[in-house]
């Protein structure tokens, strides 16, 4: 079977606004984003002899993109005052320090932190049903849902970037309403 060709004198050209679109819905923030993708093509430039073509191009750059959002978020969320644990290992193979990040208990809540969810998750509804009916179904469907862009803009008959202009006034008027509703 002869070795499958990708091209990455081709990526930025070929998949950069696909990778910003994807990325930019789920960290909000321009830079962040633009930096994800470089670290994406940067870490397929490295493994590019792992590539088996059992995807696509495409489909495999996705796949590496998910893994720096995940690091992304899990960078981001270990410094939020999370406690640090050193462990030092020895097995057969292998020794050397182990950092673990330690969560709070998410079951340890009080009566406080229930109110304020349901408060928070009435507020979400109150701005939900403010919004433009259509918009907010796109902004379910994606945001929350999930869905694939490519079903919901069949569903609806847009293109893909009138999705995402939908889902950013979406979420700026999401953010406007719950400043002025969720104290």
């Amino acid at each position: 079977m002869p070795t499958p060709q990708i091209d990455p004198n081709k990526w930025v050209s070929k998949y950069s606004d696909y990778l910003y679109n994807y990325t930019i819905v789920r960290v909000n923030d321009s830079a962040v984003a633009k930096d994800l993708i470089s670290e994406t093509f940067l870490a397929a430039l490295k493994s590019m002899k792992n590539f088996k073509g059992e995807a696509s191009e495409r489909t495999w750059l996705i796949a590496i993109l998910k893994r720096k959002i995940i690091d992304y978020y899990r960078k981001t969320n270990s410094k939020k005052g999370k406690a640090e644990v050193h462990i030092n290992y020895k097995d057969a193979d292998q020794e050397g320090d182990w950092l673990e990040e330690r969560v709070a208990d998410p079951f340890d809540t009080t009566a406080e932190d229930d109110l304020e969810n349901t408060e928070l998750g009435l507020a979400i509804h109150k701005c939900l049903g403010s919004l433009n009916e259509r918009h907010a179904e796109i902004f379910k469907k994606k945001t929350i849902k999930n869905y694939e862009t490519e079903v919901i803009c069949n569903e609806y008959n847009i293109t893909p970037s009138n999705l995402w202009v939908i889902i950013h006034r979406a979420r700026t008027a999401m953010a406007e309403c719950l400043e002025k509703n969720w104290y």
